[in-house]
């Protein structure tokens, strides 16, 4: 994995926040799809994706890809996986609190990861192997080791509304022994907030490659750890995920082993 490849990357990503910038003023009238039950598409999305497919092509023709909104194109070994605008709702709604996620996957092993938040200018990196970086500064999980002091940030599964009932007794849970939670409503930047220690624990059900693919990596190469509901490290298949420091981690495992599987 190299530099160019990561600034590849950065420079999709850096399109995507640029054209969700210019429209966010607007975005209670930009035109949106329904794609599900309380699940929106805008024409935003779509421009952002083909923005993002458009710059990295540019350098890697070959490649493919898996987008939120355009699904698979192409087949190989190298695949890069998005999320064009992960938190719709928070843009359609004005909440500016929304990011783009590009990570690159080979042979199924995510290489690098790009988070960027447009609204701060907030840029989240992570290659395999050589650490986080926000703004180019390296970024360490949170050093707190007690769950009864953290703050934790989750999503309730509004794609999956079944599981609600389960879901709020695990919640229920883990909230006696937390300090406190947030629902901030975008997956990539609450596993950018636990890689720089600004969240000391993240979970959720219900989501997709996309969702998680770029976060993951920034967290792990952060110093911290990775799974999903079932102890396992695929999280990118798994449609579960808890990130964490170490300690944390641990104590958030206890809990989901002895709740969620339980239920």
């Amino acid at each position: 994995m190299s530099q160019a490849t990561l600034n590849v990357a950065v420079s999709a990503a850096h399109a995507a926040g640029e054209l969700m910038r210019r429209r966010f003023e607007q975005a209670g009238g930009v035109p949106v799809a329904r794609k599900a039950r309380h699940d929106y598409v805008s024409e935003v999305d779509h421009a952002c994706e083909a923005a993002i497919v458009r710059e990295i092509s540019r350098y890697y023709p070959d490649h493919a890809f898996l987008g939120e909104e355009g699904g698979q194109r192409g087949e190989g070994d190298v695949l890069w996986v998005i999320d064009p605008l992960d938190g719709t709702s928070n843009y359609l709604h004005g909440v500016p609190h929304f990011a783009v996620s590009i990570a690159q996957r080979v042979k199924g092993r995510t290489e690098c990861a790009v988070v960027y938040d447009p609204m701060r200018d907030e840029l989240f990196t992570a290659m395999r192997g050589r650490g986080a970086f926000m703004n180019k500064q390296r970024m360490r999980v949170s050093k707190r080791e007690d769950l009864e002091t953290a703050v934790l940030a989750t999503a309730f599964p509004f794609r999956q509304r079944a599981q609600m009932p389960r879901y709020a007794r695990l919640f229920q849970a883990i909230f006696e022994k937390t300090e406190d939670f947030r629902r901030l409503g975008t997956a990539s930047l609450d596993l950018a907030y636990v890689a720089c220690g600004r969240l000391d624990g993240y979970y959720e059900i219900g989501l997709k490659p996309w969702d998680v693919a770029a976060g993951a990596l920034l967290v792990r190469e952060a110093g911290g750890v990775v799974l999903d509901f079932a102890g396992h490290d695929n999280v990118e298949e798994a449609g579960s995920i808890v990130a964490a420091p170490y300690k944390i981690m641990t104590s958030l495992q206890r809990i989901i082993a002895s709740k969620w599987k339980a239920m």
